[in-house]
């Protein structure tokens, strides 16, 4: 019996795509807390249309306050299992280094994108990234994959090269949709 074919798959930041965040002096926060995590309108639907279009879902997601002291591994391992109880996803992969690290799984580098990918048997070219910081598309690019960048004041856009923006992850689905029934006409 041979392989099963390589899916293609959505791969999803978290911080900001997914979930709330607080923006102080123009930088992006995440959640300290669970009690402080909560999902931006219309994602549950818009990953569940993703998924019923035979779309894998992976999260993604940098969490370097683990690294600086300022968060705890079990915080985010908590915020992470309420997306992957209450969405329809692969899983979630997190890189806990900072810059100063030099991991190959801190995005813009695509180590977590390529995880998932052998993990679950991904085809990276037919697949998209979707993030609200230049560092996401910038993953998502070295990776082979197509970037939605949803803007943000700090996504710091000039950076990176999306190949479509959005002002939400609803919009991104539309247009992943788009693009694969397009794709498959």
């Amino acid at each position: 019996m041979g392989k099963r074919p390589l899916s293609a798959a959505v791969f999803l930041d978290r911080d900001g795509v997914i979930n709330r965040i607080t923006v102080s002096k123009g930088v992006p926060h995440p959640p300290q807390e669970l009690k402080e995590f909560s999902f931006l309108p219309k994602v549950p639907k818009a990953c569940r249309d993703l998924r019923r279009a035979g779309l894998a879902l992976v999260v993604v997601t940098n969490q370097p306050d683990v690294a600086r002291g300022t968060q705890t591994r079990k915080r985010v391992r908590a915020m992470n299992e309420r997306v992957a109880s209450r969405l329809p996803v692969k899983g979630v992969l997190t890189c806990f280094h900072d810059n100063a690290d030099a991991c190959l799984c801190r995005k813009p580098k695509p180590g977590l994108l390529k995880k998932a990918a052998a993990r679950w048997r991904l085809d990276l070219k037919r697949s998209f990234i979707v993030g609200d910081r230049w560092s996401d598309i910038a993953a998502g690019r070295a990776a082979g994959c197509r970037g939605i960048l949803i803007k943000k004041s700090y996504s710091q856009a000039e950076r990176c090269r999306p190949d479509w923006t959005a002002r939400d992850l609803a919009e991104a689905a539309e247009i992943i949709l788009r693009t694969i029934k397009h794709e498959i006409e």
